[in-house]
């Protein structure tokens, strides 16, 4: 299937009935009043979690929804029936902006979390409504409502406990293949990862967790360059980032300057995404000699400045992976009881959280808001006749 995570759609709730004018027609009553009947609601547009959803494909191909329309008023006081409302599956994780205003309408994180996005028109009043003691036969009614018509903006993050973070060909998708059931493309040259990839680490009968893989990135990532600003966003999710660094890379480059560029890719496209926990992982120590692999990587330690965890593997031939994963799932474990008692890490983590997500949110705006002017000063730049001063004659 392919992975699409972006998506725009227009919602159309539907319009409400309207009102009905009619007067009591029956024989041996005289003068029966009105009898008109109120219209029914619109139906309205929402959006639902599903856990068996991966992508946004769907949308790709279907780009328009709109609710039932409510049916009008009907004499001897019947009202019209109400529009059925429509809910759409969206995936987990599905960030709801509306692409008019900017504005972030929702985010959807749980399985069966509704959303409303588009709401249905008010019913008309049919003429019964409006008797009175002055106003015996009224001939007023009401009309129903236009629904909500708005443009949206589909942007999906996978939902994961630990990102992979690193330069293309670091070995993320090897690393990932050697401690899940996942099957990214691996192969010896850079960008064979074009989408994301989650794999299930299973460390027992009841305890694993989610690792994701993105596109490597490249220096201006953060500013658009490669595939960087599409696929960061679903880092955002994550709790925990593995720097993967190729410490032996194929063409001699320095593993340290490649380690700088990531960081400062990561604080450019969000800063507090560069504050959540990271842990170096040096990757490949298999094609180095047994006797030069721990000054290598104190090398690269100390030309980091690096005060957090590391850990040594060697992706391809799992060597080192089982203690890497394993201290990872503690680490999770620890985390998520902490948050559970203790409510100020609890708030702390959802404070991240906001600040991830307005950050990634600020750099969606900033591209849809490039997008739409560069396509604006596209169309200011279409011929037309008066491009030139000549006259120009129609045949008939």
């Amino acid at each position: 299937m392919q992975f699409v995570d972006e998506a725009s759609i227009i919602v159309e709730a539907g319009k409400g009935g309207n009102g009905c004018l009619s007067f009591r027609r029956e024989k041996y009553v005289p003068k029966g009043g009105p009898d008109g009947g109120d219209g029914g609601h619109g139906g309205s547009v929402y959006l639902i979690g599903d856990d068996a959803l991966n992508t946004l494909i769907d949308f790709k191909y279907q780009r328009f929804y709109k609710a039932e329309n409510g049916q009008g008023g009907m004499g001897r006081q019947m009202s019209g029936k109400a529009g059925e409302d429509l809910h759409v599956k969206v995936p987990v994780g599905t960030t709801v902006i509306d692409e008019d205003t900017l504005e972030v309408i929702a985010d959807v994180t749980e399985i069966g979390e509704v959303v409303l996005v588009a709401e249905g028109g008010r019913r008309g009043l049919g003429n019964i409504h409006f008797k009175s003691s002055t106003n015996r036969a009224p001939r007023r009614t009401t009309p129903g409502t236009e629904g909500d018509r708005r443009n949206l903006r589909l942007e999906m993050k996978v939902m994961a406990d630990v990102g992979l973070l690193g330069m293309p060909n670091a070995g993320k998708s090897t690393l990932i293949r050697s401690v899940s059931a996942a099957k990214p493309k691996v192969a010896n040259y850079p960008f064979t990862t074009l989408v994301p990839n989650l794999g299930v680490v299973k460390l027992g009968m009841h305890e694993h967790f989610v690792m994701a893989d993105v596109p490597g990135l490249i220096e201006g990532a953060s500013d658009g360059a490669g595939l960087g600003l599409r696929f960061l966003k679903h880092l955002t999710r994550t709790r925990l980032l593995f720097h993967v660094v190729d410490i032996a890379p194929f063409d001699e480059s320095d593993p340290v300057d490649a380690a700088k560029a990531i960081v400062r890719e990561l604080g450019e496209f969000s800063p507090a995404l560069s504050e959540r926990p990271r842990w170096l992982v040096l990757n490949k120590f298999d094609l180095l000699p047994e006797e030069e692999r721990e000054a290598r990587a104190q090398a690269v330690i100390e030309a980091l400045d690096w005060d957090g965890p590391v850990f040594q593997i060697s992706a391809i031939s799992s060597e080192g992976t089982e203690k890497l994963v394993q201290a990872a799932h503690r680490w999770l474990t620890d985390q998520q009881r902490l948050e559970n008692e203790d409510e100020e890490a609890f708030e702390r983590e959802q404070e991240m959280r906001r600040r991830m997500e307005e950050e990634s949110v600020a750099r969606t705006e900033a591209r849809l808001t490039h997008n739409r002017k560069k396509r604006d000063a596209d169309d200011d730049d279409d011929f037309d006749d008066d491009d030139y001063d000549v006259d120009v004659e129609y045949a008939p």
